[in-house]
């Protein structure tokens, strides 16, 4: 006998083909591995045609599967939208937003503004996940994320942004490092360095390397540390240099005895965006979380 589909089965198979596989899709979803096969199993013997191709290294959509992917998200945005139009009504329900953003944002910007929007809104949690830039725009190409923070060097033309934030790189030197004399340089000029870089999978460390790659130089990391903070405490002892954002650069200045040297090279000074599918079909805690965001934006 056939069963309807649920909302379950909606974010499981959500959740499957976001990660690709039956297993990853079980964990997001908190559920066991044998009852989330059983659920897409039962999910194609009801609708009568595969959703899934399984393969040794996961699972690809067939299109059917597609099809369904495109239907779950609409159907599950519109649940979100209707959680957030009665949610004076349903104080049980919390809302949740995914918010992807890029290092600079997740260090410098969002702190702040997200402190004050979670106080406002004690009913709604955020997922935020750091990536590079164009992972970001994938992701909310594919509708894994509400909402992302990249900067304007990207390709978003499939997607609506606004601005956000100005974000400026710069390099850091001890003072008494022979580039501390400078006013202003170019990349390249910095790259027989030793340098002290971010630990971890920092997006804005991939882009730094990666500019380095093109100029056919691979960074020299000393050391590899959590923060901006601790990376200018570590420069201020002159044992390397890095390339920040300005505005923790400067933050940092104030208390170390260090020197911000400003890059010329165009990738340096960039712009936050704010971007999304369609702004006009958010949900409405995301839109709210959108207009804090663009609070005091420069």
């Amino acid at each position: 006998m056939s069963q309807r589909l649920d909302l379950t089965d909606l974010r499981l198979f959500l959740h499957t083909t976001e990660t690709g596989s039956i297993t990853a899709g079980a964990e997001r979803t908190h559920m066991a591995l044998a009852s989330a096969s059983a659920r897409i199993r039962a999910m194609e013997d009801n609708l009568g045609v595969p959703l899934l191709l399984r393969e040794r290294r996961g699972v690809q959509m067939t299109s059917a599967g597609r099809a369904l992917q495109h239907h779950a998200r609409t159907m599950l945005q519109q649940m979100e939208k209707m959680r957030d139009e009665l949610g004076q009504y349903a104080q049980g329900l919390k809302g949740h937003i995914r918010l992807l953003a890029n290092t600079s944002a997740i260090s410098e910007f969002l702190p702040d503004a997200l402190g004050i929007f979670l106080s406002n809104h004690p009913n709604i949690d955020i997922d935020l996940e750091e990536r590079l830039s164009y992972d970001i725009v994938q992701a909310i190409t594919d509708g894994i994320a509400d909402v992302g923070i990249v900067a304007d060097s990207t390709d978003i033309a499939n997607l609506e942004s606004m601005a956000f934030r100005a974000d400026r790189l710069v390099v850091v030197t001890a003072r008494r490092h022979p580039l501390g004399r400078k006013k202003q340089m170019q990349f390249a000029d910095a790259l027989h360095c030793h340098f002290i870089g971010l630990s971890g999978d920092s997006a804005l460390q991939e882009h730094i390397a990666g500019h380095a790659m093109r100029a056919g130089k691979r960074l020299q990391y000393r050391v590899r540390l959590r923060s901006f903070d601790a990376i200018c405490r570590m420069i201020e002892s002159d044992v390397g240099i890095g390339v920040i954002p300005e505005t923790a650069a400067l933050r940092c200045q104030q208390t170390m005895d260090i020197k911000c040297i400003r890059l010329s090279d165009a990738w340096a000074s960039r712009r936050l965006l704010i971007c999304a599918r369609h702004f006009a079909s958010l949900p409405g805690a995301t839109s709210q979380l959108i207009a804090q965001l663009r609070l005091g934006q420069t």
